[in-house]
């Protein structure tokens, strides 16, 4: 069963810029009172995550009211 998981199908062009991300953003439990999400992205994911779809899987995941910014520096 874990194989499974490792070799899943996600969305976008590059599973591996939108099903880590998207499962780093699915624990947002411990933030029941939060009206919106602020994510940074880092490294590769900031360098190719507009065409990989990244930021689109976040606020997917997240809701409308999150912020995504890419900090390719």
């Amino acid at each position: 069963e874990s194989l499974r998981e490792l070799f899943k199908i996600g969305f976008g062009p590059s599973s591996s810029h939108t099903m880590g991300p998207q499962r780093a953003v699915q624990n947002t439990e411990q933030y029941p009172n939060a009206s919106r999400f602020e994510v940074e992205l880092y490294g590769s994911l900031a360098l190719t995550g507009k065409g990989h779809l990244t930021d689109y899987i976040i606020k997917q995941t997240l809701g409308k009211q999150t912020i995504v910014r890419f900090k390719s520096d």
